[in-house]
């Protein structure tokens, strides 16, 4: 019987270690580790979306600010001033005489950019203009000293699918923004 457990017991030995190696991963542990990869997937897409609403929120509440300003000083001063704008950002200029002085410096009204990709598209009585026109001098909208403005259209988007924003402006001078 001795020989016998002898020749037996390394076959058995042999097996054990063959099982021991070929043990993969359960169902369960998968199942465990795909669960965290799409919630931290869900959770970076959240925090990317979010980041984008917040950087078109703050454009568009920074260009009605300084639009704002900009009619508030022409009211006060008495003399119009204008803005120009570019698919990749905006100055604002003064009237002095019959010529547009753009305003520069450190001024609270100097040209500034919009964000990376940022798009803008501008009508005025329903008609889109062409902001990649850089020849043309006069602004696209005009804070008049009377306390009226060129009345128009912004529209913002940003993102891929773009989150959209819209600012109007009305003859009375007065800003609102929209969602879209």
């Amino acid at each position: 019987m001795g020989a016998l457990n002898r020749q037996i017991a390394p076959c058995c030995i042999a097996r054990r270690r063959r099982v021991t190696r070929v043990r993969g991963f359960s169902l369960i542990e998968i199942l465990v580790v795909v669960a965290i990869a799409a919630v931290l997937a869900y959770v970076l897409v959240i925090a990317v979306s979010g980041n984008t609403a917040r950087q078109l929120d703050g454009a568009v509440e920074r260009f009605q600010a300084r639009l704002a300003h900009a009619c508030d000083q022409a009211q006060l001063g008495g003399r119009e001033f204008g803005v120009r704008l570019a698919a990749d950002g905006y100055s604002f200029a003064r009237l002095d005489g019959s010529t547009w002085r753009v305003l520069g410096g450190n001024d609270e009204l100097r040209a500034r950019r919009w964000p990376p990709s940022l798009r803008v598209v501008l009508r005025r009585e329903g008609n889109t203009l062409d902001l990649q026109d850089k020849v043309a001098d006069a602004p696209h909208l005009v804070c008049f000293s009377s306390g009226e403005l060129t009345p128009f259209v912004l529209d913002f988007a940003l993102g891929d699918p773009p989150l959209q924003r819209r600012l109007i402006g009305s003859a009375d001078g007065s800003l609102r923004s929209e969602n879209r």
